[in-house]
């Protein structure tokens, strides 16, 4: 198992170009199962993840090929296979954004629940209501959806809304199931994610006739066929974020190019409160911050909202305030693994059930400090690059699901850090080496 290794103190300077959304990735690949013909997916970034998915579509009868960029090249050369099986499904939630391009296609489907995960209980109730809605027969058993769509599945409105707002996956998956419909579907209370955009124009290039993607109520006139077509996916606006908040955190100057601006405006909009300088172009953002930052009150909200995949890494410079700043997690409200370890690094931090206080404190101090889960992991490498001292991260692997070359992005900005394999870790518990995390995880 890796860590990461960072002596802390350096400024992030500099310049780096954001990959290609891992968010966006899955659910388009997902939709490749619609596909009469080969698919070429250009811009797809090189993460754990979108290897799992890839070995998803090739057990469903895809055939896949990587090119020397990345891009990814995809045909459909057996259709008689229905089955994503636990195993995989298991180690990556988004993978079961396969669940709707199945049944529609194939008519059936045996997708397995994707289980829990450090983010707390997950369900998919929304998704097989918006499939039900279409007509589909589901019964889960067995700890798999199993589903029946019939000779073809019929649009209708469906309303998607759920307690913690709109579901980005559902909405995927009822976008993708209805293109092959009958009849017009109107999806109310859509997720509203540049992701969701971003699937609903590579489903229109593939001949999809769909409208509103991106807003709160999508339009679908359901077609006979849909055909391979080449498509870019959009850059990813976390990563983007997790650097430009790094160049905050780190005292530093760092522009990210390759990335939409308007993607980041709830981010972009904290980062001026705290008192970063922030400029602007057509396709970068550049962030420099001199002074200690400013506190901010933050809440995690769905798109256009602050995003709840941002919140460690912006907690990682709230710690660094003078005063006394308030985040309020809306989406996930177990989202406050890292709270424990960035305390371990000198933080201030009081969770107050979906709330997290944090009392500013003059800086950091390094430590040996364990990451949950992928946007964690981020979080904590920023506390580690501002703390003064070294800073263990262990469990990076979380780290590769969702950042491509992460490492090699942060030394060419200037950071002190190296990945290393890690000593095995031990407890009091006889045999027990996971210290009551998980070792494998489902979050986004």
């Amino acid at each position: 198992m890796e860590q990461f290794v960072i002596e802390g103190g350096a400024r992030l300077e500099g310049e780096v170009r954001a990959s290609g959304s891992k968010n966006a990735s899955i659910p388009i690949l997902a939709a490749t199962l619609l596909a009469d013909g080969p698919c070429r997916i250009r811009n797809v970034p090189r993460l754990r993840d979108i290897d799992s998915m890839l070995r998803i579509l090739t057990l469903l009868g895809v055939d896949v090929e990587i090119e020397d960029d990345g891009t990814i090249v995809t045909e459909v050369v057996d259709d008689s296979s229905i089955t994503a099986p636990y195993e995989h499904v298991s180690t990556m939630r988004g993978s079961v954004c396969v669940l709707g391009p199945l049944l529609a296609k194939r008519g059936h489907a045996r997708v397995s629940l994707p289980g829990g995960c450090v983010l707390g209980v997950r369900p998919i109730d929304l998704h097989i209501k918006g499939l039900r809605a279409l007509g589909a027969e589901i019964d889960v058993r067995h700890g798999y959806v199993e589903a029946t769509g019939g000779d073809r599945l019929h649009g209708r409105e469906i309303y998607l809304g759920g307690s913690f707002g709109s579901t980005v996956l559902g909405t995927c998956n009822v976008m993708m199931a209805a293109a092959l419909s009958t009849g017009i579907t109107v999806i109310e209370s859509a997720a509203c994610e540049p992701e969701v955009k971003d699937l609903g124009d590579f489903l229109h290039a593939m001949g999809a006739r769909i409208h509103g993607a991106g807003t709160p109520r999508v339009f679908i006139e359901g077609v006979d066929r849909l055909r391979g077509v080449d498509y870019s996916v959009i850059p990813d606006r976390i990563e983007a974020g997790t650097f430009l908040i790094g160049g905050a955190v780190t005292r530093g100057d760092v522009t990210v190019r390759d990335l939409v601006p308007h993607h980041l405006a709830a981010v972009v909009d904290s980062l001026v409160l705290c008192g970063a300088d922030v400029d602007r172009g057509k396709d970068w953002i550049r962030v420099r911050m001199d002074e200690r930052p400013r506190p901010v009150d933050i809440t995690t909200l769905p798109y256009p909202g602050f995003p709840t995949d941002l919140q460690a890494q912006f907690l990682s410079l709230l710690n660094l305030t003078d005063g006394i700043s308030v985040v309020s997690e809306k989406i996930y409200p177990d989202r406050f693994m890292h709270v424990a370890e960035m305390n371990r690094m000198g933080a201030n931090i009081r969770k107050e059930g979906a709330i997290a206080i944090v009392a500013g404190v003059p800086d950091l101090s390094g430590a040996e400090v364990m990451a949950s889960d992928l946007r964690a992991s981020a979080g904590l490498i920023l506390a580690g690059l501002r703390a003064e001292g070294i800073t263990t991260i262990k469990r990076i692997y979380h780290l590769d699901r969702g950042y491509e070359g992460i490492d090699d992005k942060l030394r060419a900005l200037g950071a002190n850090v190296r990945r290393e394999t890690a000593p095995p870790l031990t407890t009091a518990g006889a045999g027990d080496t996971t210290t009551g995390f998980v070792s494998e995880t489902v979050s986004v």
